[in-house]
């Protein structure tokens, strides 16, 4: 058996999702750890917090790969009275790398929106931004094979997400018959006013804000657009997860690639709930 050290899980990552891809704002890329520790078992995840990084340092993992950054924005303390210093302690005493793939790994083809894009039915589904390349970029739009209405589409999102207290929000008339679909994984209320966006007949994404959503769906009133679906942030991004672990294991036999069991979606439960 080939024993692996933390600098083949950068190459391999580095090759599948690369740095320089990433846009401009973003932080990827290790964040802690030694080139020449040792690499036998990876914690996959979507987000650095207690829960995940309690599970790595258990299961005893050499490295957790997450998608969002723990350091995103300027940290001028790591002590371990903040949270953020808490897990970085956490992981480093147990020798526990951190390496992050974030936007670098939402563009690409297997990225996150075009594992959405799949899992929804897609067909023929191209970036909204294409990217580097004509097959990357940000989110994705396509058309499903057979129209469906509305209310038969967010079941259909609903059945491919894991459960959360937000479940699927939507916005629109219910019996509306939707064939052309608009997608990005993660925050994408700045792409409302996308012309792709606007052709389509329903556009899903995740926190969705009050009043970027209600001025597009008057406009759309207005002049035409699409209904709304709201879904968890960490749910849309947590499918990317099992096909980027497949990846690094074939690429590195003999280390042993986990999806995290933790739900790390913020809310706990709701309370006077409308549907």
């Amino acid at each position: 058996m080939i024993d692996f050290v933390l600098s083949d899980l950068r190459r391999v990552a580095e090759g599948f999702w690369p740095a320089g891809t990433a846009e401009s704002w973003d932080r990827v890329g290790l964040v802690a750890g030694r080139n020449e520790a040792p690499l036998r078992r990876v914690l996959l995840a979507v987000d650095a917090v207690n829960a995940t990084v309690g599970e790595a340092v258990e299961w005893g993992a050499d490295a957790l790969l997450v998608h969002h950054p723990l350091l995103l924005r300027g940290v001028h303390t790591i002590a371990e009275d903040t949270a953020k210093g808490a897990l970085l302690a956490s992981l480093l005493r147990a020798d526990c790398a951190l390496l992050v793939a974030h936007t670098n790994a939402d563009a690409p083809e297997g990225g996150v929106s075009d594992v959405l894009a799949t899992r929804l039915g897609l067909e023929n589904s191209a970036p909204l931004v294409v990217g580097a390349e004509p097959t990357s970029g940000i989110g994705r739009v396509g058309t499903l094979a057979e129209p469906v209405t509305l209310e038969a589409f967010a079941d259909r999102i609903a059945s491919v997400l894991p459960t959360t207290v937000s479940g699927v929000r939507v916005a629109g008339d219910p019996a509306r018959e939707i064939r052309r679909v608009a997608l990005c994984g993660g925050a994408g209320d700045s792409l409302l006013g996308h012309p792709e966006v606007i052709g389509a007949d329903v556009y899903v994404t995740s926190d969705l804000r009050h009043h970027p959503a209600q001025e597009s769906l008057e406009q759309s009133a207005v002049a035409g657009g699409p209904a709304l679906i709201d879904i968890s942030h960490w749910a849309a991004e947590s499918l990317w997860l099992e096909g980027a672990a497949a990846r690094l294991a074939e690429a590195l036999p003999g280390v042993e690639f986990r999806v995290s069991e933790r739900r790390t979606d913020v809310w706990s439960f709701a309370v006077g709930c409308d549907s």
